[in-house]
């Protein structure tokens, strides 16, 4: 019932490995920091770009190398759907991703897959591993150890902290995610939070038909099971594990525990 298989299909998932021999879909978290220490991440120039200063000129990252974009055309469409294009003198550059003037990223564990924009005005700190054709929109506060896969979206004025999303998921407008799992296709609603700390203080149980379980975190968000969606305004309690295909109606709270697929919370 709370295995990461019952929430999410991990086929198609480039890190399905967080959730190889879990008994438990928070578990994942718990591996997240050690995960992403053990991966290799890119050498970024510092010609081109001082951490923690917001770039001064847009900048292309492509077969491994920072471009200055100066002398390259940029399409800026949907990241999402593949339409972000950059040509050099009218050819093609298959798989180019583009961070806008105006971003800062801070430390240099920082890996991008094909097709990214990060929008200006985005702070990303390491470590940080974004997916092919994932948007990080303008304002976007990524935290460290978020971990995005394909197709995903980090929307504007949007904190992320110790969370992973699954393909296509999707945090559009100003969002807080700590500590939380999005599954594959999960849309959240503007002004979605996924609070992760108890007022109380103590480790974060999570209540289910059998009675509760200890989690052993002393930070907890939601676990999203695929499809799950989160009306405006609406917030989930520290501990909370919604089944595949949940909605949340707008300006909901959703209280902590275990739901079913397929709940309506209102």
């Amino acid at each position: 019932m709370l295995a990461a298989t019952a929430f999410f299909d991990l086929a198609a998932f480039a890190h399905r490995e967080l959730f190889r021999d879990t008994r438990h879909a928070w578990e994942a978290l718990t591996r997240l920091k050690s995960y992403m220490a053990g991966c290799r991440y890119p050498e970024l120039s510092a010609d081109l770009f001082e951490e923690g200063v917001p770039l001064t000129r847009t900048l292309v990252w492509f077969n491994k190398e920072l471009l200055d974009s100066r002398g390259l055309d940029i399409d800026y469409g949907d990241a999402t759907k593949g339409r972000l294009l950059v040509r050099r003198h009218g050819q093609l550059l298959e798989g180019a991703s583009v961070i806008m003037a105006g971003a800062v990223l801070l430390g240099r564990q920082i890996d991008l897959g094909h097709g990214v924009l990060v929008e200006a005005g985005a702070l990303i700190k390491s470590p940080t591993i974004i997916g092919d054709y994932t948007e990080i929109r303008q304002g976007a506060y990524l935290r460290g150890h978020c971990l995005a896969g394909r197709g995903c979206v980090i929307g504007h004025v949007t904190e992320v902290k110790h969370t992973i999303f699954l393909n296509e998921a999707k945090a559009g407008h100003f969002a807080y995610l700590g500590d939380s799992i999005l599954g594959n296709q999960v849309n959240l609603g503007a002004g979605t939070k996924l609070a992760n700390l108890r007022f109380t203080g103590g480790t974060v149980p999570v209540k289910t038909p059998a009675g509760p379980i200890d989690t052993g975190l002393s930070k907890l968000g939601a676990i999203l099971g695929d499809q799950v969606q989160t009306g405006c305004n609406s917030v989930t309690n520290p501990g909370c594990l919604l089944g595949k295909k949940s909605l949340v109606m707008p300006n909901s709270t959703v209280p902590s525990g275990y739901h079913a697929n397929n709940t309506l919370i209102r």
